[in-house]
């Protein structure tokens, strides 16, 4: 009779559950507590980012605002967000007196002719580094990339001098101008390390299945490799081409007194230096805009292709 009751009291002892009081709203509250956080620093980034955005976007609204204003409208001392009359023919004296045509043709000249002696020396670097092996290669690129940690403003005076030595600065050698131009700059150590790390992607057995093959590291490098890194060689030729677009101080210095060989930035400089009339600010922001409307286009178009060749050769920040 006690073992039944015994077997009877573990029998109705499996059937009880365990209640805590409270358990459920303290879910609850911690649930709404978690939701009121997500939605503050949802509010927080969307403010933060909102407020970058105008900060970054107001100087070329500015600088669009100032291209269509007359000179009176410029220096009102209580400054207007939206042009009062719209004024076209500042972006016809632009150009006008810019000689846009000549700027863009010497820019492009010297642009794509860096780009591409750029590409081929990069190509050609970062396979040795990515591919080859040969004693001190871990030194010399070592070495390489402690180079980009020197500004390079304190490359410009030896930089001069050996173009000079060669005779490319003289004022009347157009061919020596462009060639001191592109030259110098046809080799960028970022854009090697960048290549590198895509190249070191690519996996070592394609490499050996080639070999078996019977291919050499030429045929390899331009029938496997370069095909592969095709997102990141298309990133490396817009940032070239972008920043000779922008580069001023080298093209300067080259140019100085031969309007002939002008770069876009130069020209810019020197047709607008002196504006005793306010009304040349007007054009001088519009020859501003049509500068700058190029490059902004081509980032927007070939943003994806940018972050691509970033990604896939695993840089991140």
């Amino acid at each position: 009779m006690k073992s039944n009751e015994t077997f009877k009291y573990a029998a109705d002892t499996s059937d009880m559950v365990l209640v805590l009081r409270g358990g459920n709203q303290s879910v609850e509250t911690k649930q709404r507590i978690d939701k009121i956080v997500h939605i503050i620093s949802l509010v927080i980034i969307y403010a933060f980012l909102t407020v970058m955005g105008v900060l970054i976007v107001f100087p070329f609204y500015w600088m669009i605002i100032t291209s269509l204003k007359t000179g009176a409208e410029i220096k009102r001392l209580v400054p207007t967000f939206f042009p009062m009359t719209i004024r076209w023919a500042n972006y016809g004296e632009a150009l006008t007196r810019l000689d846009f045509v000549t700027l863009l043709r010497n820019t492009l000249l010297v642009g794509i002719l860096s780009t591409i002696g750029t590409l081929v020396t990069t190509i050609l670097a970062a396979f040795a580094f990515a591919r080859l092996n040969f004693k001190g290669k871990d030194l010399v690129f070592t070495i390489l990339l402690g180079t980009m940690m020197i500004p390079g403003e304190m490359m410009v005076i030896s930089n001069y001098i050996s173009v000079s030595r060669l005779g490319f600065t003289q004022m009347n050698n157009y061919v020596g101008n462009f060639a001191a131009m592109i030259l110098p700059f046809m080799v960028s150590v970022f854009y090697i390390y960048l290549l590198r790390q895509n190249f070191k992607q690519i996996p070592n057995e394609l490499y050996l299945a080639a070999k078996v093959d019977g291919k050499s590291d030429w045929s390899f490098l331009w029938q496997v490799m370069v095909p592969l890194a095709m997102p990141t060689l298309t990133t490396i030729f817009i940032l070239k081409l972008m920043g000779a677009w922008n580069s001023y101080v080298w093209p300067n210095l080259i140019a100085t007194g031969n309007k002939n060989v002008y770069l876009i930035t130069n020209g810019l400089r020197e047709t607008f230096s002196v504006a005793d009339n306010v009304d040349d600010y007007g054009a001088q922001m519009a020859a501003t805009v049509i500068v700058t409307v190029p490059l902004l286009l081509l980032f927007v178009f070939f943003r994806k292709y940018i972050m691509r060749g970033v990604g896939r050769a695993g840089i991140k920040g």
